[in-house]
C-alpha cells in the first residue's frame, strides 16, 4: 500500500513537471518580445512560472519529506508617495508608481541567481521526474527522496559561489549566457533607438520624456556589461536643467518667449538639453551598431555549439530510433554510422566543436562590452563637461555645508559652553559675597564650580572632536577608523593598505564618511557585521564599507548619504552605492589625494649630566688637566 502511494505521488510530480516545459516556452516567448521592445510581458511570465515552482516545493516538502526553502531574494519595497503627491525613484519623479514598481521588479528578477537556476530546472526537470516515476515502481519511497534532493538542489537557496572556484565549464557556460544577454539588451536598445529617431524627426513635444525613459534601458546594458564582463561603462549624459524660476512679474521666460505656467519652459529646456547632448546621438548610433557587432561576435558560439550539439543529438538521440529499421545515420561532414562503435569514433570531433565553441566565449563577451563602451561611454569632452558641472555643484554644496556647520558650531557654543560659563560667572560672584560671611557655603559653591568646569571642558572636547578628532591628527586615518570600529556596537573588521599618511582634508573626509556609514548600518540597516577596507593606489584613496544588513539604501532618499556625496564632491570624489533589497550593502568611496611624508619623530634631548657638588663650573679639558 505504501509503495502504491509512493508511485502515485511520483507520477503526480512527473505530470506537474511536464508543465515546466510550458512555463519555459512562455518565458522564451516573453524573452523574444523583450528583444523587440515589448518589455512589459517578461516580469509577469517569470512570476507565473514561479507559482508552479512554489507548488513543487510544497509537494516535495509534504511527500518527499525534504523541505525546500524559498531561494529568492526579498522582493523590492512598494514605491512610497512623497508629500507633494509624486513618486520618486532616484532623481526622477513620476506621477504614478507603476513604472517604478515594474522597473524594480524587473531588476530584482534579472539580478537574482535563483532565476537562472529555476530556468535550468524547468528544462531538465520533466525527463528526470519521469525517470523518478518509473523507478518508484521498483524502489518505492527512495525514488521520492532522490527527487526531493534533486529539487532542493535546483529550487533551494544556494550560497554565493566563489568566482575563483568555478569550474571551467561553469565559467564558460555563464559567458554564453552573458553573450546572449548582451545581444538581447542591444536589440532592445535598437528598438528604443528607432522610436527616438522617429519622434525626433517628427519633432514631438514629448521627445525629452521618451529619451530619458530610454536611457534607463541603456543604463541597464551598461550595468550588466560591468557585472558580467568587468568592463565598466560610465554614464555620459550632461546634467539635466533645473526647474524654471519665475521673473519679478511672475512669468516664466525661455529665450524671448514668456509663459504663464512653468510646464512649457521646462519641456523646451529639457528638449534642448536632450538634443544638444552628444550622448543622445551616440546612443542612437550605438543602438544601431552594437546589435550588429554583438551578433557577429555571438555567431561563432552559435555555429560551433549548435553544430556540436546537433552532432551529439544525432549520434545518441536520433540514431537509436532510426537504426532500429536498419537505416544508417549521417552527421555532416562525417560518413554514415549505424553502430555504437561508429558513434564513439565520431565523438572526438563533437567534443572538439563543443570546446571550440565554449573556449572563446569569455573573450567574446568582453569584446561585446568593450565595443558598447566605445559608443555608450563618455568621451573626453563629456568627462570634462561632467567634471565642470560636478565641481560647480560641489562648490555650491560645500558653501552651503560650511555655512550650516558654522551655524551648528555657533549654536552649540551658545546653548552649551556659553551658558555654562555664564552660570560659572554668577557662582563666582556668589563665592566672593559669601567667602567672608559664610565660608562653608563658599566652599560648597567652589566645589560645584570645579564640577561644572570639568563638565564644560568635557563638552568642549566633544565639540572639538566633532570638528576634527585629535586621533585623526595624531595617529592618521587607519588608526582613527579602527578607533571608531572599536566604539561601534557592530562587529567591524578593518583592513588597510595605505602606505603612510594622505592629505589631512582627504583623511577627514574619509573618516567622517566611514562614521556615517557605520551609523547607518547600525541604525537603519539592521546589520551585524561590517567590513571596512582602505587602500591607496594611483593617487586615489579607496574605501569600501560592506555590511550584511537588510539593504534598500538609496543616496537620493538619505540625508546622511547626501552629506557624504557633498563631502566627496569637494574633492572631486565619488560614492558608488550597491544596496539591493535584502542586502548586502556595499559603499565604495574614492577620494583623489596625494600622500604626505610622515613627520619624523623628534630626537630626544640628551639628559643633562649631574653637576659635581664640590667643583666649580669647569671645562672638560681643565678637569682632565
Amino acid at each position: 500500500m505504501r509503495r502504491m502511494e509512493s508511485v502515485r505521488r511520483a507520477f503526480v510530480l512527473a505530470g506537474l513537471a511536464l508543465l515546466s516545459w510550458a512555463d519555459a516556452l512562455v518565458e522564451l516567448l516573453a524573452f523574444l518580445l523583450l528583444c523587440v521592445g515589448l518589455v512589459f510581458f517578461f516580469t509577469p511570465a517569470i512570476d507565473w512560472a514561479r507559482g508552479r515552482s512554489a507548488r513543487t516545493r510544497e509537494l516535495v516538502g509534504r511527500w518527499c519529506e525534504i523541505e525546500v526553502a524559498t531561494p529568492y531574494r526579498p522582493a523590492p519595497a512598494e514605491p512610497e508617495r512623497e508629500r507633494d503627491g509624486w513618486y520618486r525613484d532616484g532623481n526622477q519623479l513620476y506621477k504614478r508608481a507603476w513604472w517604478i514598481r515594474w522597473n524594480r521588479r524587473f531588476t530584482w528578477i534579472m539580478e537574482d541567481r535563483a532565476t537562472s537556476r529555476e530556468l535550468g530546472w524547468q528544462v531538465l526537470n520533466p525527463p528526470f521526474a519521469l525517470v523518478t516515476a518509473l523507478l518508484s515502481v521498483v524502489v518505492g519511497r527512495r525514488a521520492l527522496r532522490w527527487y526531493g534532493r534533486w529539487t532542493r538542489h535546483w529550487l533551494g537557496p544556494h550560497p554565493a559561489a566563489d568566482p575563483a572556484r568555478k569550474w571551467w565549464l561553469h565559467r564558460h557556460l555563464e559567458s554564453v549566457g552573458h553573450q546572449f544577454g548582451l545581444l538581447a539588451l542591444a536589440c532592445v536598445c535598437l528598438v528604443f533607438s528607432v522610436w527616438q529617431l522617429v519622434l525626433i524627426i517628427g519633432a514631438a513635444p514629448m521627445i525629452a520624456s521618451l529619451v530619458v525613459g530610454s536611457r534607463t534601458i541603456t543604463d541597464t546594458l551598461r550595468r550588466e556589461a560591468g557585472n558580467w564582463t568587468g568592463v565598466r561603462i560610465d554614464r555620459p549624459y550632461l546634467p539635466a536643467p533645473g526647474l524654471p524660476v519665475p521673473r519679478a512679474d511672475g512669468l516664466y521666460q525661455f529665450g524671448k518667449q514668456l509663459y504663464d505656467e512653468p510646464w512649457w519652459p521646462l519641456q523646451r529646456a529639457r528638449t534642448q538639453w536632450v538634443l544638444r547632448d552628444r550622448a543622445t546621438w551616440r546612443d542612437l548610433a550605438g543602438g544601431a551598431l552594437i546589435p550588429l557587432v554583438s551578433l557577429v561576435l555571438t555567431l561563432p558560439t552559435i555555429v560551433l555549439l549548435g553544430w556540436g550539439l546537433t552532432g551529439l543529438a544525432t549520434l545518441w538521440v536520433w540514431r537509436p530510433f532510426v537504426t532500429a529499421s536498419d537505416q544508417p545515420v549521417q552527421w555532416y561532414p562525417l560518413p554514415e554510422v549505424s553502430t555504437h562503435l561508429g558513434a564513439l569514433a565520431q565523438m572526438p570531433l563533437v567534443l572538439v566543436l563543443l570546446v571550440a565553441g565554449l573556449a572563446p566565449t569569455t573573450w567574446l563577451a568582453r569584446q561585446q562590452a568593450r565595443f558598447a563602451r566605445v559608443w555608450l561611454g563618455p568621451t573626453e569632452a563629456t568627462r570634462l563637461a561632467q567634471r565642470v558641472a560636478r565641481l560647480d555643484q560641489s562648490r555650491t554644496d560645500v558653501t552651503v555645508a560650511q555655512a550650516a556647520e558654522l551655524r551648528r558650531i555657533e549654536r552649540d557654543l551658545h546653548d552649551g559652553i556659553q551658558s555654562r560659563l555664564v552660570a560659572m560667572g554668577l557662582k563666582l560672584g556668589a563665592v566672593e559675597a559669601l567667602i567672608d560671611s559664610d565660608p562653608e557655603a563658599a566652599k560648597r559653591l567652589a566645589a560645584e564650580l570645579r564640577t561644572a568646569s570639568a563638565e564644560a571642558l568635557t563638552e568642549l572636547r566633544l565639540l572639538v572632536r566633532g570638528i576634527h578628532p585629535p586621533v585623526l591628527s595624531e595617529r592618521g586615518l587607519v588608526d582613527a577608523v579602527r578607533a571608531v570600529a572599536l566604539d561601534s556596537p557592530l562587529k567591524v573588521e578593518v583592513t588597510a593598505d595605505v602606505p603612510g599618511r594622505v592629505e589631512q582634508p582627504a583623511e577627514a573626509c574619509a573618516y567622517f564618511a566611514v562614521c556615517e556609514l557605520l551609523g547607518n548600518a547600525a541604525k537603519h540597516g539592521e546589520a551585524k557585521r561590517v567590513s571596512v577596507s582602505l587602500a591607496y593606489s594611483d593617487g586615489v584613496l579607496r574605501v569600501v564599507v560592506t555590511d550584511d544588513g537588510s539593504g534598500g539604501a538609496e543616496a537620493a532618499r538619505g540625508s546622511g548619504l547626501r552629506g557624504i556625496e557633498r563631502r566627496l564632491g569637494a574633492f572631486d570624489g565619488t560614492l558608488s552605492l550597491t544596496s539591493p533589497p535584502g542586502g548586502p550593502t556595499e559603499a565604495i568611496l574614492e577620494v583623489p589625494c596625494q600622500t604626505v611624508p610622515e613627520p619624523a619623530p623628534e630626537a630626544a634631548a640628551p639628559a643633562p649630566a649631574a653637576p659635581e657638588p664640590s667643583s666649580p663650573k669647569t671645562s672638560t679639558s681643565s678637569e682632565t688637566a
